[in-house]
């Protein structure tokens, strides 16, 4: 699988990182134009990936809290994936563990429409933030992703002992687990 990672090729700057723009698109309300252009083009890239024969794979797309929350994103995934003629179960939506905190109406509701649509969920830098148990038993996730932080302390700072931890949490409850980060033969 893949993870679609947005980026901005500044003219006369180079590449800007996420954790420069990102924010100013939230702030601006612009996440949700933005947003949706990357989930219409990750279901596109998956179409001209099936098109030159590749095998299918899964492609995971993060999702800001403001995006979650409006009432257009079911909708705009479903007519995507459809459009584009994918697979709901090979687009995985990557959501953090605060924005699975708000345990409102809202929140149960959207996640209700994306099992519906068959889409994967994911909880992204899983270990992190607001971390509590209490909700992989309130929503139904698919996959737990550790936190980076914890792939590249892992020779210190209790690293392994954690991402043992997760990794066997993970399994139990049926769940895959995905390392982000992993760069080293020893991760």
């Amino acid at each position: 699988g893949v993870e679609a990672l947005i980026r901005w090729h500044r003219p006369g700057h180079g590449l800007v990182p996420p954790d420069r723009f990102v924010a100013v698109l939230e702030d601006t309300g612009m996440i949700l134009p933005v947003g949706a252009w990357v989930i219409r083009a990750a279901c596109q890239q998956l179409a001209a990936w099936d098109r030159l024969g590749l095998p299918p794979m899964r492609l995971a797309v993060n999702l800001s809290a403001r995006q979650f929350r409006h009432l257009y994103l079911a909708s705009l995934v479903e007519d995507s994936l459809r459009e584009n003629d994918i697979d709901p179960q090979r687009l995985e939506i990557e959501l953090t563990e605060s924005l699975l905190m708000e345990d409102n109406e809202t929140t149960r509701a959207m996640l209700e429409n994306f099992r519906r649509l068959g889409v994967r969920l994911a909880i992204d830098d899983f270990g992190t933030g607001h971390s509590s148990l209490s909700y992989l038993k309130r929503f139904s996730v698919d996959t737990l992703k550790i936190d980076g932080s914890f792939v590249r302390d892992l020779d210190r700072s209790a690293g392994e002992e954690i991402c043992a931890a997760i990794i066997t949490l993970g399994r139990d409850l049926g769940l895959s687990v995905i390392a982000e980060g992993v760069e080293r033969p020893e991760e």
